[in-house]
């Protein structure tokens, strides 16, 4: 109920200010052309609006026509009388009122059919949804982007040219429509955007894009052999071209501050370049160190997120996210009432600005389960430049898990993808282990550089920990 009765104020909001702007036109359009009347007026009237609008029309005024009378009685010429002085008519050179009626009348009703077919896919419910309903809306949309002759009238209406309210409004519909697919039948989701996407949805507007292929991306088996000793199971490396980031001046110092806190996690361990391929220098470094574990990586990292996020940040998190009761002395001291239902969202709506100088760029999306609190990162930074699935596991995934669950009391899942370097966040969202996950594939990658070292320097590569 609530959320049909803030749909309905969200339509009325935008229907009151669409139609601002169309009155704005308007009255602008009215105020600028003449009216269309026909009208009588005196010459010195005339005059006057022939200064303001039409300058090229030549007007005598009742003072020059009567010195005109006078002059001519007073002087003898063969010439003949004048005529007596007529009354001029000024007529509208173009449109009249029933044209801008009609102007408002087209404006309203592009407006109205608009939100009512937004508000019709809307409110379908749930497990109605089907594949048909959606290429249908993609009709309507390529419908509208055809160029149509016919149609160029429509097209110069202010909600056409300027709002593109239908565009917009088919637009959201189909991406509802797909959450409500994605909420009911997830199996169903993924045939249907994967048939309609890229060609006819872009990926950017699909609500999910988990198990989604991408277009650009060749088919590849699951996994390969080790062309060393013809046995083991590896990864295929992602052949999508590398993504080219742009870090801003707060990523800069984020990442500053973050490997300064890695080299006292981790006793001293440095490296003199620069950006992200130092701090990766510096984990890659520790990981290969015989005596670190894997959980010495997690633990490391853990450690190094509860530094970054000072020691301000997670209580108050806890409290106004999480719901947990902090320690006041009394019998809930500790409890947990969340998190609330605001906190899976708002987190993915924060944490691509704190976030970006580990994995790039990122956008919210939905969830698996289609619930808010998704978030989607393009092409993981830290998985491209490292090419190396232990690290990303141990170094990236399992810590963030950890530290959200236990430190911040909500859960997380991350789901990396190493066909496309996508990684999927799910704040909320209960994770499973690796071994135990079915879309987390087992071995390393091909092009792993870790496993690379490991072979060099003569030891198994068994103490990388992939899965």
């Amino acid at each position: 109920m609530k959320t049909t009765t803030s749909i309905s104020h969200l339509a009325r909001l935008f229907v009151l200010l669409a139609l601002s702007h169309v009155v704005i036109e308007a009255f602008t359009f009215t105020t600028v052309q003449p009216t269309t009347k026909r009208l009588i007026f005196s010459n010195s009237f005339l005059n006057d609006r022939r200064r303001r609008h039409y300058p090229s029309v030549r007007l005598s005024t009742e003072d020059e026509v009567e010195k005109s009378t006078t002059s001519s009685s007073k002087t003898t010429t063969t010439d003949p009388p004048s005529p007596p002085p007529q009354t001029t008519s000024l007529e509208s050179p173009t449109t009249n009122e029933e044209d801008i009626s009609s102007h408002l009348l087209a404006e309203g009703k592009e407006i109205y059919e608009s939100l009512a077919l937004a508000l019709q896919y809307i409110t379908q419910k749930d497990d109605s949804v089907s594949a048909e309903d959606i290429v249908k809306i993609c009709d309507e949309i390529d419908t509208i982007r055809t160029p149509n002759t016919n149609d160029a009238e429509r097209k110069n209406l202010f909600a056409v040219s300027t709002l593109n309210i239908r565009m917009n409004a088919l637009t959201a519909s189909r991406y509802q429509l797909l959450i409500k697919m994605l909420k009911t039948n997830y199996d169903a989701y993924v045939a249907t955007a994967s048939f309609l996407s890229p060609s006819r949805i872009p990926r950017s507007e699909l609500p999910n894009v988990q198990d989604v292929p991408m277009l650009e991306q060749p088919i590849m088996p699951e996994s390969i052999l080790d062309e060393d000793d013809g046995k083991t199971e590896l990864v295929a490396d992602c052949t999508l071209e590398d993504l080219r980031y742009q870090e801003s001046l707060l990523d800069k110092i984020l990442l500053k501050v973050f490997r300064s806190f890695v080299e006292k996690n981790t006793n001293g361990v440095s490296s003199p370049k620069e950006g992200i391929e130092g701090l990766l220098d510096q984990g890659r470094t520790y990981m290969l160190q015989p005596t670190t574990t894997p959980k010495d990586q997690q633990k490391m990292v853990y450690n190094t997120l509860g530094g970054l996020m000072t020691p301000v940040l997670p209580p108050f998190y806890r409290i106004f996210m999480s719901g947990i009761v902090p320690k006041l002395g009394t019998d809930y001291d500790g409890k947990q009432f969340g998190p609330w239902f605001y906190a899976p969202w708002l987190t993915s709506f924060v944490t691509p600005t704190f976030f970006g100088f580990l994995v790039g760029p990122s956008k919210t999306n939905r969830r698996k389960d289609g619930m808010p609190g998704g978030l989607v990162v393009e092409k993981c930074k830290f998985l491209q430049e490292s090419g190396c699935k232990g690290m990303c596991l141990n170094i990236c995934k399992l810590p963030a898990q950890d530290f959200f669950k236990e430190e911040l009391g909500l859960p997380l899942t991350v789901s990396p993808n190493f066909v496309t370097q996508e990684c999927q966040w799910s704040f909320g969202e209960e994770p499973l282990p690796p071994s135990k996950d079915p879309s987390f594939p087992k071995g390393c990658l091909a092009g792993c550089d870790s496993r690379k070292i490991m072979a060099e320097r003569g030891l198994s590569s068994g103490q990388l920990v992939c899965e």
